[in-house]
Order: C-alpha cells, then structure tokens, then sequence
C-alpha cells in the first residue's frame, strides 16, 4: 500500500512538471511582435475641406494603353493586266473575270462586289486568288488609268486633264506646258493626238507627252504622203487643221470651212479666224476659247489672222482625223466668207455684201 502510495505521488509530480515545462517552453515561442512606432507629424494647419482639395491638389493623370490598331493585309501582288472599260457594268466585269479563268462562280463573286464600285482602268491580278483578294484589288486604284482627249483642245487643257486624271502635281504640270511639250520647235502644239488612252499613273510626264506624239504619227502617216504629193507641207495642213477644226460646228462643216479658208490662202486674203485669236488671248477667265471682242482684233501677234495674212506660226489645237480629212479634201466653193447661225448651221458667201446680209438675217437680233 505504501508503495503503491508512492508511485502515485511520483506520477502526479511528473505530471505537474511536464505541465509546467510545456507551459514555459510554449510562452518562449508564442512572444507577441513588437509594434512599430510611426512618427505622425502634428497637423497645426486646421483641416482644408474637401472641395478646396479638389481645387488645389493636382490629379494624377490616368494611363491608358493605346488600343492595338489591326491593319488588313497588304493587297496581293498580281501578274497579268485585267482592264476594266469606261463602259463596263459590274456584269461585266464579273463575265471577263470568269472568262479569263480568275474566278469559277460568277454569282458568288456578284454577290461579294455587293455595292462596291470597280473604277475603269488596268489591275494587276494573278488566278488562283481568293475572290476576297481579287476584290481587294479591283476595288482599290488600277495602276492604269483612262484618259479621254476631244479634238480641238489647246496643250494646256490636255494638261489639265492628264493632271487631273493621272495625280500630277501643279509644277509637273506647268513644265509639261513648257518644257516637256517644247523640245521640238515642230511639236509645240497640234501633235498631241485627241483619243483615248490608257496610261500608267506611274508614267512620267515627259512619257505621257512622247505617247501623245506617237499617237499622232501613228494616225497621220497616212495622209503624208498625200501632202506631199499636193506639194503641202505637214506642218502647214496640221495648222489648217488646227484652225478647222475650232472654226467648225460639227465634223459635217470641216470640208466646206477648210475648202473656204484655202480659197482665202490662195488670193492673199486674211483668214480672219476668230480661234486664232482666241489662242494668242489666252484664258482671260471666260475660258480658253471665250468669244473674241472688238480689242482682240488688235493684238499685235502673228497669230492675229485679223492683221497678218497666211497660217499663224503653229497649229492653235490638236486637231482630230476628221479636220486633217478635211484639209486634205475640202469641198469646192466659191465661197470666201462663212457664220453659223443660232442654231450652229453654216451659212457662206462669195462676196462680203452676202456675208453682210448673212449676218443681217441669221445673227441680227
């Protein structure tokens, strides 16, 4: 019993000393942290109310990233030339391309130009393209593109057209006038072939000019020979021409106007051609071929057929075939004098005493 008493006060001590050496040994690990002090500076001004923050404090600005711009694919480069015409409708161009094997579903490619607009003028396309990137070219600039020159304009209008229609700038413009067209003292004016062309926006002026001239070689080599077999020199029948062909109402007149003015040629007499005068006017802001005035008939210019007899120093215009025709073939007349009514019908004379009365009945007001 005594021993079995004391083994039970052992046991109990054991207990009470591992109770309390946990209890220490727990409290050494468990310190609390030690809180830092933050030195807060003492406020002595009173506090600014919070709309007068919002007038002096300066807002930190707000970043915001720029949006990512996503580009479309550069067009494709294509190899053959497909020209759309001035008159092509959009059936057919959809009938050209499906022809030339570039598409395989017209109804399809109709459906994708939608409400898209194809201008006239030469592309760079290649079969084997998608109809999405065959779109994106037709719809884009042609590398070519139309130019359409009337019969009878002066070089500057011509210049104003290609200026226009191929991007050129006002100086390229201006030496075209005065340089690139003045090269050779016999194409100053009348070689620049009225038609219609396609030609590269690239092109450089210069080119353009030399195109032009070749486009008249091509369509006059065959009334050369008929000049000089009639002992009439070019030059002089592409001025007569010239004259012609702003003096005329119609292609119907030329014959009859040039058969009349060589009448005049022949006795001496001044031409008395009114587009001479308009040339050496100039553009005086009416036009280049605004009706001439009382004063114009005085200009001191060899071009003042009013005042000086024979053809002026050049042609006035670049004239078309059907006045070049005419030059060659006029009508035979003994008429000298002509006028065209209201109505732009040609009436002529013989003598001035019948063109007075021409004027009289058909002009008078």
């Amino acid at each position: 019993m005594y021993f079995f008493n004391q083994y039970k006060k052992t046991i109990i001590f054991c207990v009470i000393v591992i109770f309390i050496g946990g209890y220490f040994v727990f409290a050494h690990f468990q310190k609390p942290t030690p809180i830092k002090v933050v030195n807060i500076p003492v406020v002595t001004n009173p506090v600014t109310p919070i709309a007068s923050q919002a007038q002096t404090s300066t807002p930190m600005p707000i970043k915001i990233a720029p949006a990512k711009v996503v580009l479309p694919p550069p067009p494709p480069v294509g190899t053959d030339q497909f020209t759309v015409s001035l008159t092509d409708a959009s059936t057919d161009i959809v009938n050209n391309l499906f022809s030339g094997g570039y598409i395989t579903d017209a109804d399809a490619f109709t459906n994708l130009i939608g409400t898209k607009t194809i201008a006239p003028g030469a592309y760079k396309i290649s079969t084997g393209w998608t109809g999405a990137q065959l779109l994106q070219v037709l719809s884009g600039k042609p590398y070519m593109k139309w130019v359409v020159i009337p019969p009878g304009l002066r070089k500057e209008e011509i210049a104003a057209l290609l200026a226009s229609t191929l991007g050129w700038t006002k100086k390229e413009m201006t030496e075209w006038i005065t340089k690139d067209t003045t090269t050779n003292p016999e194409y100053i004016e009348g070689v620049y072939f009225p038609e219609t062309y396609l030609i590269p926006v690239a092109e450089t002026p210069a080119d353009v000019a030399t195109r032009l001239i070749s486009k008249f070689n091509e369509n006059f080599a065959s009334y050369l020979p008929q000049f000089t077999a009639k002992d009439i020199k070019w030059t002089s029948a592409l001025t007569l021409a010239s004259i012609v062909q702003r003096e005329a109402a119609n292609a119907t007149d030329m014959p009859l106007v040039a058969g009349i003015l060589w009448n005049r040629l022949n006795q001496g007499m001044e031409l008395d051609a009114d587009s001479t005068l308009q040339y050496v006017r100039g553009n005086t802001g009416s036009g280049w071929w605004a009706p001439i005035t009382v004063a114009d008939k005085k200009i001191d210019s060899p071009f003042n057929t009013y005042e000086h007899t024979g053809l002026p120093p050049h042609p006035i215009s670049n004239p078309g075939l059907d006045a070049i025709n005419a030059v060659l073939n006029p009508t035979t007349t003994d008429c000298l004098y002509y006028l065209h009514d209201k109505n732009h019908v040609i009436h002529c004379a013989v003598t001035y005493a019948e063109q007075e009365a021409n004027v009289a009945t058909y002009l008078s007001n």
